[in-house]
């Protein structure tokens, strides 16, 4: 079963610049460590339950030709950004066998490790869309139980900016009714009710999974939708994260360099403040909670 969103994953060109930019937005990153046999490092922010990770090419490392490395090198060359949302499972197996009974093209489970700078394996089972479901997401199941994939980081769940868990993560897509039956056949769920989203601009379809929520959205008019289509094309452009006070995550970044982030109301009527993607290594990075 697909239980929720699991972690984002943002590809830049260079880890420190972005473990700067995401400590000045408020979270404590850690270095995460390479992937066994592969071209790449990470660091990571870790909330209660998922994470925030930012991906990158090892300098050392030479990307084999067509490999998915080689891949991410040209994703890079292109300016990097929000690439991936990674979806957990809890029997990747059965989803996967489920999926392909849909008709969806997806890879066979494979393992995969990283061993974080303190020595910690991590290990998981993920497998991926093929060519005739080109969506920018991903399946995780872990095999590193939660509790201990937490201690790779000195503070899971501890950030000055307050977050919480990620709520939602919003996919740009230029035709919403296409994307959304997309969608639902890739998840195994009907296709969502459309409602229009009074901050990103744009009408969407919210996928339910678990906690959180894989929004795909088409503009409506100008905001940040339709920038990031335009700036870059289809796919991932914001997380919305649950904080615990936007009024301290903004004093924290607005105390360490970054303009005071803007505010909006959502169609749910609660407050929401976003980071633009100057800001934040081509993505924006909203926040809603109490004041």
């Amino acid at each position: 079963m697909l239980t929720r969103i699991d972690h984002m994953m943002i590809c830049v060109p260079k880890l420190d610049e972005a473990i700067d930019a995401y400590t000045r937005i408020g979270f404590n990153v850690y270095p995460g460590g390479a992937h066994a046999g592969r071209a790449t490092h990470n660091a990571i922010a870790f909330l209660q339950d998922d994470y925030l990770e930012l991906l990158s090419l090892r300098d050392t490392a030479a990307p084999v030709p067509g490999s998915s490395d080689a891949r991410l090198a040209e994703f890079l060359a292109r300016g990097g950004g929000f690439r991936y949302v990674a979806v957990q499972s809890d029997d990747l197996a059965a989803d996967v066998a489920a999926m392909r009974g849909r008709g969806v093209e997806v890879s066979d489970v494979a393992e995969g490790a990283r061993r974080t700078p303190g020595g910690q394996e991590l290990r998981w089972k993920a497998a991926s869309l093929g060519s005739r479901n080109p969506l920018p997401i991903f399946f995780i199941e872990h095999l590193t139980p939660l509790e201990v994939r937490r201690r790779q980081v000195a503070r899971a769940g501890d950030h000055p900016n307050g977050v919480l868990r990620a709520d939602r993560v919003y996919i740009a897509v230029p035709d919403l009714a296409v994307a959304a039956e997309s969608y639902g056949r890739v998840l195994g769920m009907p296709v969502p009710k459309v409602q229009r989203g009074a901050v990103i601009k744009a009408d969407m379809a919210v996928f339910d999974l678990g906690p959180t929520g894989l929004t795909v959205a088409q503009p409506a008019e100008p905001g940040p939708a339709a920038e990031a289509l335009g700036r870059r094309g289809p796919g991932p452009f914001q997380v919305l994260y649950r904080t615990r006070s936007m009024d301290g995550a903004a004093r924290w970044m607005v105390g360490h360099g970054l303009p005071p982030p803007s505010r909006g109301v959502r169609n749910t009527g609660e407050q929401v403040m976003l980071v633009g993607p100057d800001h934040a290594c081509g993505a924006y990075i909203g926040f809603v909670g109490p004041a």
